[in-house]
């Protein structure tokens, strides 16, 4: 399967369920049908790139920067759409939506993947545009899906700031073209990443560092960067579970690489002209605030799933600081973060969704006692909060240990701030979660067929990651350093 039809999969998988043949009851297994060969295919994909170093399609481009994100987002896609089949079961039992609500919800389901993949594999800069504008499309509806009051107005809100945030990506996009136009040989391919890429040096630095700035503050709309977070913790608390952990595992993720593709063709041009670091400071400034206000909003949350929504934010700040420090370890760091938090954070939504249905409630004073009342459940949201919080030996705390080794041998005193932002994150999280798992359960807490399966596995990788990284991942994270950071992770520059 090459890169166009795994873009493909989804894309027809979402028509194929908004058709009459896609009856609502077959919805959910043809949902997680499409994820496992789609997850399959990434798999294929990944493989091709291994042995040959570079994947190319009409418009697609997959290397070693994005063929691990592609198989985590199907990973995650797949693993998701299983937790999906009993979840949103139980949703329809409970009268919270009717099934052709239902077979919306897995239609749009997949065509959220398909942007996802095609804003992962896309060479041109504006299908990348379109692809992340397209998840919001996708994503406003779902977050909309129980039609409550609530669910509508983070929608709107949802739809609104992202939608200005994307217009300003827009218009950096554009001012990216212009000035492709008077650096490449052929201008009709001012868009395309690779020909951008390899004349990067060329291109106008006052262009690039004014676009890029309006980059950063479009797709950082989407990463969820303070200021412009807003959307997220309501969209993550009112939307369905499932929703919750594709926007925190995936959807910030692709944002973040967006961002990341600009930066590597602002850099040459600002190297050239004496302003090396113009990105890098940008990058720091935004990931070091959005870390510590989100570690300061996880001290007073009420709501489980806004706690976690804030989590996110906390640590896409880190992820952001970490490749605006830059140097080969703390990139390294940053794109290690990315994936271990995705696995993690979209585990602990999994175990969320159930333990809101367990209680009845998303407030946290009305969920407790999930070690009486369904002990897998309970070690599940405990083991992810460990893993989350950043204890050794799960994935988080190597990419922490690294990111803070890395701040320690650059800038010494804003190591400070990320030990202190840290134990303030830790602190929230426990405080908060430590009657939920351990308090006396309310006597209407009943126990919910869960679906954990999902939640094994990626806590199982989270804790291989943090033991031993393969070195086949190793080795793909330390190329993808050199084209982000030009050294590699352990090394010295190239």
């Amino acid at each position: 399967m090459n890169a166009l039809l795994l873009t493909l999969l989804p894309s027809a998988g979402g028509m194929l369920l908004l058709a009459a043949i896609a009856r609502y009851r077959w919805a959910a297994p043809l949902n997680l049908g499409l994820s496992i060969l789609g997850f399959t295919g990434s798999l294929w994909l990944a493989h091709e790139v291994l042995t040959r170093g570079l994947v190319q399609a009409p418009g697609l481009r997959v290397d070693v920067l994005n063929a691990p994100l592609l198989v985590l987002t199907a990973f995650v896609g797949m693993t998701t759409a299983f937790f999906s089949l009993r979840y949103m079961a139980q949703v329809v039992r409970a009268h919270r939506i009717g099934r052709s609500s239902r077979r919306l919800y897995h239609s749009l389901y997949q065509a959220f993947l398909f942007t996802m993949l095609l804003a992962l594999a896309t060479d041109n800069l504006g299908i990348l545009w379109v692809a992340v504008e397209g998840a919001t499309l996708a994503t406003v509806l779902l977050v909309s899906l129980y039609r409550t009051p609530e669910s509508v107005e983070a929608a709107w809100k949802y739809f609104i700031l992202c939608g200005v945030g994307i217009a300003q990506a827009l218009f950096g996009t554009v001012l990216i073209y212009f000035a492709a136009q008077q650096a490449i040989p052929d201008p009709a391919q001012g868009l395309t990443w690779s020909v951008l890429h390899q004349y990067a040096p060329r291109l106008h630095p006052t262009v690039m560092s004014i676009a890029f700035v309006f980059a950063l503050v479009g797709y950082g709309t989407k990463v969820g960067l303070v200021p412009l977070h807003h959307w997220l913790p309501d969209a993550h608390s009112e939307g369905p579970a499932p929703i919750s952990a594709l926007l925190s595992g995936l959807l910030l993720n692709v944002a973040l690489y967006a961002v990341l593709r600009l930066k590597v063709l602002a850099d040459a041009p600002l190297l050239a002209a004496g302003h090396p670091r113009l990105t890098g400071y940008l990058l720091m400034g935004f990931g070091l605030v959005s870390f510590l206000v989100a570690a300061l909003f996880l001290q007073r949350q009420q709501d489980i799933k806004r706690l976690f929504a804030y989590s996110s934010i906390e640590h896409m700040g880190l992820a952001t600081f970490a490749f605006g420090l830059g140097g080969g370890l703390a990139t390294f760091a940053g794109l290690f973060h990315m994936l271990v938090h995705s696995l993690t954070k979209s585990s602990l939504f999994i175990t969320v969704g159930h333990a809101t249905q367990v209680a009845g409630s998303q407030r946290l004073q009305h969920i407790r006692g999930l070690l009486q009342t369904q002990p897998a459940l309970g070690w599940g949201l405990l083991l992810g909060a460990v893993a989350i919080a950043g204890f050794p030996p799960f994935g988080l705390f190597t990419s922490e240990f690294l990111l803070i080794s890395a701040t320690l041998d650059r800038w010494p005193f804003l190591s400070l701030l990320l030990l202190s932002g840290l134990a303030m994150a830790f602190a929230g999280i426990f405080r908060q979660l430590h009657p939920v798992v351990f308090g006396e359960p309310p006597a209407a807490q009943r126990p919910v067929r869960a679906s954990l399966l999902p939640v094994a596995m990626h806590l199982s990788l989270v804790l291989w990651l943090g033991l031993s990284v393969p070195p086949v991942l190793a080795g793909w994270l330390d190329q993808a350093t050199h084209l982000l950071a030009g050294v590699d992770a352990f090394g010295g520059l190239q």
